[in-house]
């Protein structure tokens, strides 16, 4: 039986698949409002006007939207008031199965090399290719777990 976040992994990496060019979504060098506005021939009072703040506001938020410091709530009106959605997304560099995969291997490794300091000063040491099964059967046994612990530091 698969675990809630296994299944959560799968059903966002199936979504993140069906969009291949998420560069394409990258903000605008003058920012999405700006861009926007600018595109639709909207002035910043007319933007203002369907906002009901003051024409310097407009200018503060595309600069605050520039900054990272605009709120999605008001990113989300100025996008309605200028007949658009607002869309918010967080999306991973790689798929959320490979990146739980590799915090499994990286929690592997900081464990056997724990482990293989103790065992090589007691003269037990293993090859290189034991310990490469090593790692990949105890990052198995981490994935298999499915624990939060996974991405506790080392």
């Amino acid at each position: 039986m698969k675990s809630h976040s296994e299944q959560a992994r799968r059903h966002l990496d199936a979504r993140f698949q069906q969009i291949s060019r998420w560069d394409l979504l990258a903000r605008p060098q003058k920012g999405w409002l700006r861009a926007i506005r600018d595109a639709l021939g909207m002035t910043a009072e007319q933007v203002a006007q369907r906002l009901g703040v003051s024409k310097p506001r407009i200018s503060t938020m595309e600069k605050d939207e520039l900054r990272g410091a605009l709120t999605l709530a008001t990113l989300e009106k100025a996008a309605q008031a200028m007949g658009c959605q607002f869309v918010y997304a967080i999306v991973p560099e790689q798929s959320l199965q490979a990146l739980v995969e590799k915090q499994a291997q990286r929690q592997a490794s900081v464990i056997l090399n724990r482990t293989s300091h103790t065992m090589g000063l007691e003269q037990q040491g293993v090859g290189e290719q034991e310990r490469q099964a090593q790692l990949l059967k105890l990052a198995s046994d981490l994935l298999a777990k499915e624990s939060s612990h996974l991405w506790d530091e080392p």
